[in-house]
């Protein structure tokens, strides 16, 4: 009898021992700084400061692109201070680039009467082929820069050359195919102004 009592308090002394070994694991484990689910605390804190770094990145980025816009903005005003005898170089240059390259039907429309008008004056001309729109836009583009230095504000159109638009901020000129000039009709919309044809 006494040798079966030995037995079994054995038995459970070495149960008892199992448990506290992985105790003893678990605890030098943790001294280590990892935590239950296996990542450690460092890198925790690193997802936090990463994440609140991107969001400040991310509005510092928002906030310049705004002020860059601004600037833009404010770069990209319609600002010209023309003298009525600028002007008037301006459009004898216009006109006269359209006119050597055979532009037909040319009209400057005079909108200084006008409130809130895009530009003071329009000079408007046409031709038959994509390639003519092209050489007479061109050549619109080099009077203005051989005779007065200068250069476009602006100009678009060249892809499809059915309407190309040269801006000088206070003129603007139109070359057209003859078709797309009589769908739009810029002459209509703008009635009220006065009409130079020219010859």
């Amino acid at each position: 009898m006494a040798k079966k009592i030995v037995k079994k308090t054995a038995a459970k002394k070495v149960v008892k021992k199992g448990p506290a070994k992985k105790a003893a694991s678990k605890k030098s484990v943790s001294k280590k700084g990892v935590s239950k689910k296996g990542v450690s605390k460092k890198a925790t804190t690193k997802k936090v400061k990463t994440e609140k770094e991107i969001q400040e990145k991310q509005a510092n980025a928002i906030a310049n692109s705004e002020k860059k816009k601004k600037v833009a903005r404010s770069k990209g005003k319609r600002e010209k201070n023309a003298t009525p005898d600028q002007t008037n170089t301006l459009l004898d240059a216009i006109v006269e680039g359209m006119q050597e390259k055979k532009a037909r039907n040319i009209v400057v429309i005079d909108l200084t009467s006008i409130e809130n008008r895009v530009s003071d004056y329009f000079v408007i001309g046409d031709a038959e082929s994509k390639t003519q729109v092209e050489a007479i836009a061109d050549s619109v583009e080099e009077f203005t820069e051989k005779q007065l230095a200068e250069k476009a504000y602006h100009a678009e159109g060249y892809e499809n050359a059915e309407w190309i638009i040269i801006d000088y901020i206070n003129v603007v000129a139109h070359v057209f195919q003859k078709e797309i000039r009589d769908y739009y009709n810029i002459e209509g919309l703008w009635a009220d102004a006065e009409f130079k044809e020219i010859n």
